[in-house]
């Protein structure tokens, strides 16, 4: 008996579904076994580049490197309020994470996507000190990486303290100042003890962009971010919205830079 010919066609279209489930199966199994090769070739050369900057310069050598120079200051002799902005404002999981904040860097990677550019870096603050210290500024993924094993690599051998006293004591705030004593000196005409709670704010958010919020270059812009800072200040606990205003509303420092 003749089968139908409809029969002939469902028999077709079968086996062309089956013939593209298998196409689309190895093609996603082909883009997977590319992705994880990908990501140990990256992850190769960037731990190739931490074990070069390790070599070059150990973790104990940066930090006494950073505590000789003139205008170290200990974190002690810091205004509290100025340690909360930066806490707040660069790295709030700071005290919680081991150099490497996985969300900072996943919520990061999505605005970058977003954006189609990197507008975001969600570095810690172990991986800015990493990287100001031992890499370039160049962005790459494999410097990234490396930047990643030598934040764990700080973290293994430093604390917290240590690790924002060092911090703050070699960031770069614009003008040529480098150290949160630096630029008090240069901006404030004063020593960073002696800062007082607005200008603590202030200062906290000028290494963010120092060419963007040097005071003596965008003041406006330079408020803009002290708004920013204090808003970080609020929601993550630092301040009371209260004592947030109470420090906005503060007199503006008088200039004393304007290189």
């Amino acid at each position: 008996m003749r089968r139908p010919a409809y029969t002939n066609d469902i028999s077709k279209k079968s086996g062309l579904v089956k013939a593209l489930r298998t196409i689309v199966k190895w093609t996603l199994i082909a883009a997977l076994a590319l992705s994880v090769g990908l990501c140990a070739w990256f992850a190769l050369r960037g731990y190739g580049l931490y074990a070069q900057a390790a070599e070059a310069k150990s973790v104990d050598e940066m930090a006494e490197g950073i505590r000789e120079q003139a205008h170290f200051v200990e974190l002690e002799n810091l205004p509290q309020t100025y340690l909360d902005a930066v806490v707040s404002v660069e790295d709030h999981r700071f005290y919680r994470h081991p150099g490497f904040d996985i969300l900072a860097t996943g919520r990061a990677l999505i605005n970058d996507l977003k954006a189609g550019a990197i507008v975001e870096g969600g570095s810690t603050i172990t991986q800015q000190l990493a990287k100001n210290e031992f890499f370039t500024q160049e962005q790459v993924v494999e410097r990234k990486i490396a930047e990643v094993f030598m934040a764990f690599d700080i973290e293994s051998r430093l604390d917290k303290e240590e690790i924002l006293e060092l911090y703050v004591n070699s960031i770069y705030f614009g003008d040529g100042h480098y150290g949160i004593a630096d630029a008090c000196q240069g901006y404030l005409g004063k020593a960073p003890e002696a800062m007082n709670d607005w200008e603590s704010v202030l200062l906290a958010g000028v290494p963010n962009a120092p060419s963007v919020y040097a005071p003596t270059q965008n003041f406006d812009l330079a408020r803009q971010r002290q708004q920013q800072v204090l808003g970080r200040m609020v929601k993550y606990g630092a301040l009371t919205q209260a004592q947030a205003d109470e420090i906005a509303a503060q007199t503006p420092y008088a200039l004393t830079s304007t290189a």
